[in-house]
């Protein structure tokens, strides 16, 4: 059998390049080639990358989706099936909203390709295949299954050195996923021998941990801590706010390689916090919790939400402030975005605050919503605005983290990826883009 699996082109917002679309490959789909390409041939095309080959022979389609390449993954399956191959929807977006889905594919698939998958290829195989899958009981976490890392074209990527240790997270913010149905009750770990095997298999000693929450359980974290740290890693990783609660185990982060560490501040706002239950984050706890993380030597990717209840056009000036005075060394800024099937989104669809339903729309780079204190032009213009001026040059200078063995990585992210990142895609295009990557993490690596 000839299985399929293709990725969308996604839709760049203002300040992306190829360098974001080639950033890694996706696990999901990599999952499910581990789980078949010893019986079956599968064929992996991102459409970010390559065109998709209708032609060429299949038995079936997977589309992984996100809620912005909704309506590419429509016009993908139409022409598949019109050529009579069936095609299976599955991914983030799916998952959250399966009831908007079904019309436009001749299956889709609910949460985790570990319980759905085998389903799906026997159903086909005995000709029976169903409109719905939905994993019933969940699975344990030695039931996830490692991606087929030996599978990667590793010239069409910068890092293929990504690993996952859990799946969901203990939070359910109103506005992420994870207060959707379907992954409230989501958190589960890895047995830690198993991500070490991922790590081996990768030959690398730079690693990014991809996971939602890097420390959903301490004590799992402690332990994969213990293993990691005789391999001398050099890492990053996603954490929750409340890690400032946690300083022996911001410690022993450290001790075990922590490079860098992207955290959801999302608003300096109090009320815009509450308002949406992120009650891990603790506005007036902030400040300190840089400190700490910098005096560690730990460099801060930090996450912003414009546009939550509560916000106001002097909110972008307020957060650059902070910003700068804080040496974030890197900003990664969203406008609010109602993912469907969220709690969000249904307040906002009760409220008649949704003013555009073109889910290509919905990358947190527009304004779909009516917000509560500016227009929604005001909201986009700030938006552009913070990026802009955190990248400026006067703000990067102002920004050089105080250890000199950091500046190499810093420079070399605000400069030639965010910054000149245009100028950076054409050098790549030129010698490949692993070769960039293969240097980025040399550096990170090598320099003290």
């Amino acid at each position: 059998m000839i299985i399929k699996l293709i990725q969308p082109k996604m839709n760049k917002r203002p300040m992306d390049t190829d360098l974001k679309t080639r950033m890694s490959p996706l696990l999901a789909l990599l999952t499910i080639t581990k789980m078949f390409y010893k019986e079956h041939k599968v064929i992996i095309e991102n459409e970010n990358i390559e065109e998709i080959n209708y032609d060429a022979p299949a038995d079936i389609i997977g589309i992984t989706v996100t809620v912005d390449v909704m309506p590419r993954a429509i016009e993908i399956a139409k022409e598949f099936r019109n050529r009579g191959v069936p095609v299976v929807a599955g991914g983030i977006h799916i998952t959250a909203y399966p009831d908007s889905s079904t019309a436009y594919f001749d299956a889709v698939c609910v949460e985790m390709a570990e319980s759905t998958w085998p389903q799906i290829i026997d159903d086909l195989q005995n000709n029976s295949l169903k409109k719905l899958y939905r994993c019933k009981d969940g699975i344990r976490g030695d039931e996830i299954v490692s991606p087929a890392y030996d599978f990667i074209d590793k010239s069409k990527y910068l890092y293929t050195n990504i690993i996952s240790t859990s799946r969901g997270c203990p939070f359910q913010c109103d506005f992420c996923y994870n207060s959707c149905e379907a992954y409230k009750k989501l958190y589960i770990n890895r047995p830690v021998k198993n991500v070490i095997a991922d790590i081996k298999a990768l030959c690398t000693k730079h690693i990014m941990f991809i996971d939602d929450n890097f420390i959903g359980n301490p004590a799992w974290t402690k332990e994969l801590l213990k293993a990691i740290k005789p391999l001398k890693l050099k890492w990053n990783a996603a954490v929750s706010v409340n890690i400032g609660n946690m300083l022996d185990l911001l410690d022993e982060m450290t001790d075990a390689g922590c490079q860098s560490l992207f955290i959801g501040f999302e608003s300096l706002n109090e009320y815009a916090i509450s308002n949406v239950h992120k009650g891990q984050n603790n506005v007036k706890k902030y400040a300190n919790l840089v400190d700490e993380i910098h005096k560690r030597g730990i460099m801060i990717n930090a996450s912003f939400v414009f546009g939550l209840d509560g916000d106001d056009n002097t909110t972008f000036k307020t957060t650059l402030e902070w910003i700068v005075k804080n040496k974030i060394e890197t900003v990664t800024s969203h406008i609010l975005t109602p993912y469907p099937g969220t709690k969000v989104y249904d307040e906002f669809v009760k409220q008649k605050r949704i003013i555009d339903y073109d889910l290509s729309k919905y990358n947190t780079a527009n304004v779909v919503y009516q917000p509560q204190n500016m227009t929604p032009q005001e909201l986009y213009n700030g938006y552009i605005w913070i990026y802009k001026n955190v990248y400026s040059f006067k703000n990067i200078l102002k920004r050089m983290p105080r250890s000199k063995k950091q500046w190499a990585p810093y420079l070399a992210f605000n400069f030639l990826y965010r910054k000149f990142g245009s100028m950076t895609e054409k050098f790549c295009d030129l010698i490949s883009f692993n070769r960039i990557g293969k240097f980025a993490q040399w550096i990170s690596y090598h320099i003290n």
